[in-house]
């Protein structure tokens, strides 16, 4: 018989009992009255990086689209089907948020994987290959880095595909019109799985660096 998951209809149960009990009337509004977040989040699609989690958000607080390897592409007006690039259009000129976080994380498996491409595909289809070819110049120029251990390769990529993110996002018409106007601010970010640390990206440098120091 194929059961829906335990595990999952135990979790509902702990939210409707708790969360959902505890903010029932902020539940209510937000149905009634629809979502106004001030911030986009794009992030991996990592079960161990939720942005809710992380920056402690209630509902309604953040829109946040989640794909492999957080990357957001270039602006192509192709006709093909862009999920990415669908919710940043929304999240900038339906919900005009204010504030747009490329989120990246530590030992994220799609960035390991833009740098070795010799492995063998997933599948037939490959898409996770496809789209890893985003970073394909830069995880080609840090592959060729023999100094570096492979640790620290995949580190320095996963910062790097964050600014990569970035220069896309001001691809976009709609994103680089209203960065101009002061209307909208683009950040970096980068958390470690294994410590909690959140690391973000100075705008002008491109440097990672811990709040506070």
């Amino acid at each position: 018989m194929n059961r829906f998951p335990e595990r999952l209809l135990n979790g509902y149960n702990n939210f409707m009992n708790g969360r959902f009990s505890e903010q029932q009337q902020r539940y209510k509004a937000l149905a009634e009255t629809g979502q106004s977040p001030k911030t986009l989040v794009i992030a991996c699609c990592d079960s161990r990086a939720a942005p809710e989690t992380i920056f402690d958000s209630g509902p309604g607080e953040l829109f946040v689209v989640r794909n492999v390897a957080n990357l957001m592409p270039p602006y192509e007006p192709d006709g093909h089907y862009h999920s990415t690039s669908a919710a940043l259009e929304f999240a900038v000129q339906a919900l005009k948020v204010s504030d747009i976080v490329v989120m990246g994380h530590g030992r994220c498996g799609g960035i390991k994987a833009a740098l070795a491409p010799e492995a063998e595909p997933l599948s037939p289809g490959d898409f996770i290959g496809r789209w890893m070819n985003l970073l394909k110049p830069a995880a080609e120029q840090i592959q060729s880095n023999d100094v570096m251990t492979a640790g620290e390769r995949q580190r320095a990529l996963e910062r790097v595909s964050i600014r990569n993110s970035l220069a896309n996002l001001r691809t976009f018409p709609c994103v680089n019109i209203l960065e101009q106007k002061g209307k909208l601010n683009l950040h970096g970010a980068w958390f470690d799985i294994s410590t909690g640390e959140l690391w973000i990206m100075d705008a002008a440098t491109g440097d990672f660096r811990r709040p506070g120091m």
